[in-house]
């Protein structure tokens, strides 16, 4: 009887805690970046907690005051003038004053090896054009689309954000409580959980403030250097790097190397040295620099885990998924450590394999 009623009760558990569950799903990016948040200002908090003596409610509002100055206000100030540049420009792709196809057709033209290479593979560079225009169009659409929506979801997006705040607020002040809460619920064992917590704190920690960090640095250094050379929309080019950074090795590169190449097309060789001499050797000595000592040396993963887990994040959770991906990929590697460390898997001895048991049979024989 009494195992029929705990069955019972944990059944009913599970079904509560999916129902629960799917209520959150719609608030899923906004639960995920209060956690992250509190997570990276946590320590801030935990030295406004000494100074003021345990008053918890004067340390949260302060910790969440400086997040809004450090990151809500220059994000929102950010994403709203790139967006507002991108319907601009999308502007000025339905006028025709700017054209793809004519840049491409440079290119052709001042490099014939190009149509040659593509000839022998059997690539038409007419479907090459068409392909480059609808990307181009379909991605200064998006801008626009996104530009209107925010200015008519504006409420919906300040709901958002401030729902975000509200919860960062309350997870600061009652961080530790929750997480003995939920230490004491799961049954992993005490010192497991503690360990799992540290590693989710120490991944999104190093994850959000590494990639920010050089995806805000790429992004500077590939605006400035196009505001320099005289390039259009250096603020969105800028953005659209620091946006592609969060893939390593290669993010910046997928437009910076375009461009260099379209600057040589057109006989401005002067510029277009410039640009691939900073591009490869500033811009993407940052990512080869930094990305290992603030992700994967904080992470304690190697550099492929830390490329493919961000890849595929990206690839199934968005945006979101630069955190996700490796985040996930550290604790399965710190579930399996575990595993490894705590499970003895029988190994067969060497009885089992017959040689020692050979050698005694020949000893006694002798």
């Amino acid at each position: 009887m009494q195992k029929l009623e705990t069955r019972t009760f944990l059944l009913f558990l599970l079904i509560v805690t999916v129902g629960f569950l799917m209520i959150l799903k719609p608030f899923f990016g906004t639960i995920f970046w209060a956690c992250a948040i509190t997570v990276i200002f946590y320590p801030m908090q935990a030295r406004l907690l000494k100074r003021f003596k345990g008053r918890t409610n004067t340390s949260a509002l302060l910790t969440l005051a400086a997040c809004i100055l450090v990151v809500v206000l220059p994000v929102t100030v950010l994403v709203s003038s790139v967006v507002a540049e991108g319907a601009d420009y999308y502007k000025k792709l339905e006028s025709g004053e700017v054209d793809p196809t004519h840049y491409i057709e440079q290119i052709r033209t001042a490099f014939p090896a190009v149509q040659q290479a593509l000839d022998r593979v059997g690539i038409d560079f007419a479907k090459v054009k068409e392909g480059a225009l609808s990307v181009t169009m379909s991605g200064g659409k998006w801008l626009a689309q996104n530009a209107l929506s925010i200015g008519q979801n504006t409420f919906s997006l300040l709901l958002n954000i401030c729902l975000m705040l509200y919860l960062t607020f309350f997870l600061l002040r009652d961080g530790n409580y929750l997480l003995e809460l939920l230490i004491r619920a799961l049954p992993l064992g005490d010192a497991r959980e503690r360990m799992l917590f540290a590693k989710f704190g120490e991944v999104t920690r190093a994850t959000i403030k590494g990639n920010l960090v050089i995806a805000a640095i790429q992004g500077t250094l590939g605006g400035l250097i196009f505001w320099v050379l005289g390039i259009p929309g250096a603020l969105l080019w800028g953005v659209v790097m620091a946006v592609l950074s969060l893939i390593p090795a290669v993010g910046p590169a997928i437009v910076w190397v375009p461009v260099s190449i379209y600057l040589f097309a057109t006989g401005d060789n002067v510029k277009g040295l410039i640009l691939v001499a900073f591009g490869a050797g500033v811009i993407g000595l940052v990512d080869n620099i930094l990305r290992p000592i603030l992700v994967g040396r904080d992470t304690k993963l190697p550099d492929y885990v830390v490329l493919l887990s961000t890849l595929g994040g990206l690839a199934l959770f968005g945006i979101n998924g630069f955190v996700i991906g490796p985040l996930v990929a550290a604790l399965f590697i710190a579930f399996w450590g575990i595993f490894i460390r705590e499970v003895h898997v029988m190994v067969p001895s060497e009885d089992e394999e017959g040689q020692p048991e050979a050698d005694s049979g020949k000893d006694s024989a002798a």
